[in-house]
C-alpha cells in the first residue's frame, strides 16, 4: 500500500502541473516572434536621414525620420522633401529644446527677410483644414476595446498604416487626424492662419502633448536616433530656445534615403497594424500579464502603444 501511494503521487500531480497557467508573453517577446510577413518595408522615399555634428566624444549623431503617408499632411510632406533635396537644412541647427515637450530646428533668422535663408520656390501653402483627413479610413479590427478612453461610434482612437490617429463622426461627416505621441514630428508655425511650410520642424520628446492635435500639422515621426534629440541640453531662454550660438547643435546634413547610394541607405520596417501580431502586442501593452505585473490596467492611451519599428540589414 505504501508502495502504491508513492507511485501514485507523481501521477496525481500531473493534472495539477498541466493546469498551471503559462506565463503571458511580454510585448517585446510578441514583437520578436512576429513572422516576416507581418513586417512592412518603409519606402526609402519616406525616410529622412538627419546627421548632427558629432558629440563631445566625437561620436556621430544620426536621426532617421519617416514622413507621413496619404491622406495626412501631404502638402507639408511634399515641402519637406523639396527642402531636403535643396539641402536647405544643411548648416542650420537645433535651436530649441524644451523639457518634456519638443526639440526644434530651423532658421532662427526666418522672421528677418534680409537675413533669412531663401526657401526653395513653389512650396505649397496649406490651410488649417489640411490638419484633418475627411472620410472613413480602413482601420484595424479588434483594437477598440484596448483604448482608454474607450472608443465610441462618435469618437475613437486607432491606427492607420502604422500611424496613431484619432477620429470623430460629426454632422459634417467623418474626420481623422494624426496625434501627438512621443517621437512625432510636427511643423512649426506662427499664429493662425499661418500653418507653416515645413521649414521649421519639431519632434515631441516628452509626455504626449495631445492639446496640439488639430492645431498644428504633424508630418512624420522618428524611427531611430531620438536619443540624440531627447538628451540635448535644455534651452534656458523662453520656451526652451537656446540663448547662445555655442549651445546650438549644427545639422550637418538632412537627406532623403532614396537619394543616397543604395548600399548606404538605412532600411527599416514597421509591424503591420493590420496583423494578428500587432493585435496581440497592443493587447499586451494595454493589459500586462507577464511575470512582473500583478494588475492589468484595463486599457492604454494610444500613445502608450507605440508601433514597433526595426532596422533591417547592417
Amino acid at each position: 500500500m505504501r508502495f502504491m501511494k508513492s507511485w501514485l503521487l507523481p501521477m496525481l500531480a500531473l493534472p495539477l502541473l498541466a493546469a498551471a497557467p503559462r506565463p503571458s508573453l511580454a510585448p517585446s517577446e510578441i514583437v520578436a516572434a512576429a513572422p516576416m510577413q507581418d513586417w512592412i518595408d518603409i519606402p526609402p522615399e519616406d525616410l529622412l536621414i538627419m546627421d548632427l555634428a558629432t558629440d563631445a566624444a566625437g561620436r556621430g549623431r544620426r536621426i532617421v525620420l519617416q514622413v507621413m503617408p496619404a491622406p495626412f499632411s501631404q502638402g507639408w510632406v511634399e515641402n519637406i522633401r523639396s527642402l531636403a533635396r535643396a539641402h536647405w537644412w544643411d548648416g542650420l541647427a537645433i535651436v530649441r529644446v524644451q523639457d518634456n515637450y519638443v526639440a526644434q530646428w530651423g532658421d532662427l533668422a526666418a522672421e528677418d527677410k534680409a537675413s533669412a535663408k531663401p526657401l526653395p520656390s513653389r512650396l505649397r501653402q496649406m490651410t488649417e483644414a489640411d490638419y484633418l483627413a475627411s472620410g472613413a479610413l480602413p482601420l484595424p479590427k479588434g483594437l477598440g476595446p484596448m483604448f482608454v478612453p474607450k472608443n465610441t461610434a462618435q469618437r475613437w482612437s486607432s491606427f492607420f498604416k502604422g500611424w496613431p490617429i484619432a477620429g470623430e463622426r460629426t454632422a459634417e461627416g467623418i474626420r481623422n487626424w494624426p496625434v501627438h505621441c512621443y517621437g512625432m514630428m510636427g511643423v512649426g508655425r506662427n499664429l493662425a492662419p499661418d500653418t507653416g511650410t515645413g521649414a521649421e520642424l519639431y519632434v515631441v520628446i516628452g509626455h504626449a502633448p495631445r492639446h496640439l492635435d488639430r492645431n498644428i500639422a504633424l508630418a512624420g515621426r522618428v524611427v531611430a536616433g531620438i536619443e540624440h534629440l531627447s538628451s540635448l541640453s535644455r534651452g534656458t531662454g523662453p520656451l526652451g530656445f537656446y540663448e547662445k550660438a555655442e549651445e546650438r547643435v549644427t545639422i550637418q546634413s538632412l537627406r532623403i534615403a532614396a537619394d543616397m547610394d543604395e548600399g548606404a541607405r538605412p532600411r527599416f520596417q514597421y509591424l503591420s497594424t493590420e496583423s494578428a501580431s500587432f493585435r496581440r502586442y497592443a493587447e499586451a501593452r494595454a493589459n500586462r500579464r507577464d511575470a512582473f505585473f500583478n494588475v492589468p490596467a484595463g486599457g492604454a492611451d494610444i500613445c502608450n502603444i507605440p508601433v514597433p519599428v526595426r532596422k533591417v540589414g547592417r
